[in-house]
Order: structure tokens, then sequence, then C-alpha cells
């Protein structure tokens, strides 16, 4: 892991050789859910975080400011390592959107994965990581949400994960995600983007995939089948394949 000091913070990444993807998780993860993905060979770079895995947090109320930390987060790292390309998965494709809307930094392309132009989280799943963490764990690693016919060791490790980032950060996250709103802005974003989305997501409804798509000028829509929120942990071969002909054919 290398780190860059930005905003009197660090912020820690992996990266692989010269990076043109730039990886963000989402809620209650860190870089290494994308393990599949920089592990494969193609120059890439994954960040944690603000409060994530090896990442310093930031101490930000819940919504603007709070993607506005997270911004900085990934400008800095694409300043470092010269990625020009984001890849957000939910909370991550939010904070992608963010950067290409609100940040001037020179960007190729966006990959939005699992994510809309609104995030809003049910009152039930707010009440249960607000309170019983650990039921509201259980709760989103049930079928059709994060994942739709995961190898339960990917499970373990995304429960894991979730518990590491801890109650506090990850509620943040979501109450982030639930204030998010670029509907009105769709139109502005002016790269090339790919929007994917998994057959069976039931975090992020297929609806607010087609809004994106049908909202930002240059995007496409791409579904991955047998998958739900988390397609490039559960099918990467198709996932990859998906985002390397979007980066080819640009």
């Amino acid at each position: 892991m290398d780190t860059v000091t930005h905003d009197g913070r660090e912020t820690a990444y992996r990266r692989v050789g010269d990076p043109e993807v730039l990886y963000v998780h989402g809620s209650g993860a860190s870089h290494s859910v994308w393990a599949n993905q920089y592990a494969r060979g193609r120059p890439s770079v994954a960040l944690d975080l603000s409060g994530h895995g090896r990442s310093d947090d930031v101490d930000t109320p819940v919504g603007t400011e709070t993607m506005d930390a997270y911004a900085d987060d990934v400008v800095a790292v694409a300043e470092r390592t010269g990625a020009d390309v984001l890849c957000g998965n939910s909370l991550g494709g939010a904070v992608a959107q963010h950067v290409a809307l609100e940040r001037d930094l020179d960007l190729s392309g966006l990959v939005l994965v699992g994510t809309g132009p609104t995030l809003s989280v049910d009152e039930g799943l707010d009440s249960l990581l607000a309170g019983d963490f650990e039921k509201a764990i259980e709760v989103l690693h049930r079928p059709d949400l994060l994942f739709h016919d995961p190898d339960p060791e990917a499970v373990e490790k995304s429960k894991d994960a979730m518990r590491e980032c801890g109650q506090a950060v990850t509620l943040r996250d979501y109450r982030s995600c639930d204030a998010f709103d670029s509907r009105a802005r769709l139109g502005d974003i002016a790269v090339p983007t790919l929007v994917v989305h998994g057959e069976y997501d039931g975090m992020t409804p297929p609806d607010l995939h087609a809004d994106l798509a049908d909202g930002i000028p240059d995007a496409e829509l791409v579904e991955i089948a047998d998958a739900a929120h988390l397609p490039f942990v559960e099918r990467p071969e198709a996932f990859d394949a998906a985002v390397d002909a979007f980066l080819d054919g640009r």
C-alpha cells in the first residue's frame, strides 16, 4: 500500500503498474473489494476512502461534506497516480459522479457500478445500521442485495470488511448515499460513461441505472447476468470484459 498526503490526512491506495482506472469502493468496504480487478494485471489503482481500510478518517457530517471529503481522496490519488478513469460502486459511484461534476480533474471516462443518481436507504436498514449493526450486516448479505449466488468465502470476506470498517463509518456512508442526488446535473457529465448493474441487484434497482444511462449524454448500459450489487466480485470475468470493451472502444 502507498499513501498520499492531502488536506491534513493520508489516503492509502494499492497501485498496479501505470494505472488508467481508479477503483472506488462502496459503503462499509475498502480497496480490497476490487481484488479481482487489480490482481489481474491490467494497470489500475484502488483506494481506501477516508475512515476505511488504512486511510485516515475525517470528522464530517453526513451528506455533502462527507462526499466532498471522499471526492478529495479520489482526486488526490488520481493526481498522484495519473489514473483518468473512475470506476465506482454504489457509494463509490456517487463519489465518482461528484468528482465529475464538482472537481477540476481531467477525466477520460467513468464506470458506474451498482449506483444511481439517487441512492435512498430503507428506513428499516438505517435503523439497524444505527442500532443492531451485526444484524444489519446479516440483512445486507441476504440473497439479491449485495450478492446473488456468491462463493461463501466472498460473503465472509464482505462481512469481515464491514465489521472492520465499523458501525460509525458505515452508517455515515449509507446516510451520505441517502442524501445524494445528481438527477438535475447528469447532463453536465461530459465524459464517456459505462453504467453496469447486476441482473438481481436489490440494493440499486435497474431503473436507477437506466436513469443514469439516459441522463448522461455519452453513456451505455450493461447488465451482468447472475449477479447482484457487486458484479465485479460475483462475475469478475464478465464485468472485466465489459469494462475492457468500454476502455478500448472510447
